[in-house]
């Protein structure tokens, strides 16, 4: 038996225990297939999970996955590696799956870990290895190969100065082999995962459902005198009751002025008779993040003017939501909803021709009114990843988000949904979720 042999994992299939049913597995072996047939002959990929990232004293936040290894494996587990090598002579160490080994002290403190079967059933790698059995075979697997690709966390909205496992991962793998070619498995990711397959959004639409349940609910929980954390309660509530694993983001729940706040999480303000409530929420599920804002009367009734106000957010919502189809880049989509927004503003008074005449491209009039972009990528990140300049393919899956913000009134409307781009236009994957005024309305009063 080979030292590479030794290593395998032999342990008895368990059933595998998590709140959210298992996924097909299909999803994972696809996407390592796509990666794979777009790196460089005798490659090498390698892939490290997340940091443990400590909060105060002993304790540390709760651990989220690398978007990347997730997206490859379904591995939430921390210490996890991927590893692709297509090329490698022998077939069973071409895709590998390296996990921590179980150790029963820490299990007694912080819980079980995966068996070696139970990763073989989610993401569908057949060889594990141990964590602390890996640095001989790696490195003769890097030794056959003249590449070797890399992750990095390239958000284009990452903002952290922190080092993370990725960086020093690169730095370490560099020193040790300076002679190979190394690629950014980044640039693979950013096209790939922008384009979700059918697989993929069926596990979406999973985390949309029960989001559009959580929203039903609250229709019927919105009265004045509610908090907004008593409302974000509910939220947490109706998510975790439905096998969520919870919010795939801080819930925004702003009443009356603090809709103006884009990224209100503060959620500690009563909601009064006569405003409005802006509520920015998803759920995650199987490690896919919905993204829904709906903007609803506190007592069940839009006032004339709320109601214009909402049904101009709603014609921008339905006229950038028809303008979505493969072919248009998001600069240039996001130009032509801010036309439309200034002929839209302009009627319901919020803009003057003089306005719009002395606008300039680097601040147009609408800016005034809605000061953020309308769409972004939607998938295991809620910004997730894809690119703004060239242009949209059939597959990826966008946002749909205009909102006005009017400080004189003290109010803010947004309307959110999530659509999947088609071969002539888009699906709305949240076309269930009640969203005209008059829908809201009825519902409310019930």
């Amino acid at each position: 038996m080979s030292k590479l042999d030794s290593i395998w994992q032999t342990d008895k299939t368990i059933d595998i225990q998590m709140k959210y049913l298992p996924l097909n597995p299909g999803i994972f072996v696809q996407n390592r297939k796509r990666f794979c047939a777009a790196m460089q002959p005798r490659s090498i990929a390698i892939f490290v999970s997340n940091d443990e990232v400590p909060s105060n004293g002993d304790a540390i936040y709760r651990f989220k996955q690398n978007s990347d290894l997730y997206w490859l494996s379904g591995i939430e587990q921390e210490d996890s590696m991927v590893v692709l090598f297509p090329d490698h002579p022998e077939e069973k160490y071409r895709e590998v799956m390296i996990l921590v080994r179980p150790n029963e002290l820490k299990e007694k403190w912080d819980g079980r870990r995966l068996r070696s079967e139970e990763a073989k059933k989610i993401s569908g790698i057949q060889t594990v290895v141990w964590l602390d059995s890996l640095d001989g075979p790696l490195q003769q697997w890097i030794h056959l190969a003249d590449n070797i690709y890399l992750d990095s966390n390239e958000n284009d909205r990452k903002s952290s100065l922190i080092e993370t496992r990725e960086y020093r991962f690169i730095k370490q793998t560099r020193e040790q082999y300076p002679l190979h070619n190394y690629f950014r498995a980044a640039r693979i990711m950013k096209s790939l995962r922008s384009v979700k397959t059918a697989l993929e959004v069926e596990v979406l639409q999973q985390a949309i459902d029960i989001t559009r349940e959580t929203f039903l609910r609250l229709l019927k929980f919105i009265k004045p005198g509610v908090n907004e954390y008593e409302i974000e309660a509910e939220i947490f509530h109706s998510f975790l009751s439905q096998r969520a694993t919870g919010p795939a983001y801080g819930s925004i729940i702003a009443s009356g002025d603090n809709a103006r706040t884009l990224h209100y999480v503060s959620n500690d303000g009563p909601c009064r008779e006569g405003e409005l409530i802006l509520m920015d929420f998803g759920a995650e599920y199987g490690g896919y993040c919905a993204d829904l804002t709906r903007t609803v009367p506190v007592n069940g009734k839009f006032t004339k003017r709320q109601k214009e106000v909402y049904n101009a957010c709603l014609h921008l919502h339905n006229y950038g939501k028809g303008l979505l189809k493969p072919g248009i880049s998001i600069a240039d989509y996001t130009k032509k909803v801010g036309e439309e927004a200034n002929k839209t503003f302009l009627k319901i008074g919020l803009l003057t021709q003089a306005d719009i005449k002395n606008q300039t491209a680097e601040t147009p009039a609408y800016w005034k009114y809605m000061y953020h972009g309308v769409s972004h990528h939607l998938g295991i990140d809620v910004h997730d990843l894809g690119t703004r300049t060239e242009p949209i393919q059939e597959g990826m899956v966008f946002t749909v988000e205009p909102g006005i913000y009017i400080e004189e009134e003290k109010t803010g409307v947004r309307i959110e949904n999530n659509v999947w781009i088609t071969k002539t236009g888009n699906k709305d994957l949240m076309k269930k979720i009640p969203l005209e005024a008059d829908e809201i309305e009825a519902l409310m009063k019930k």
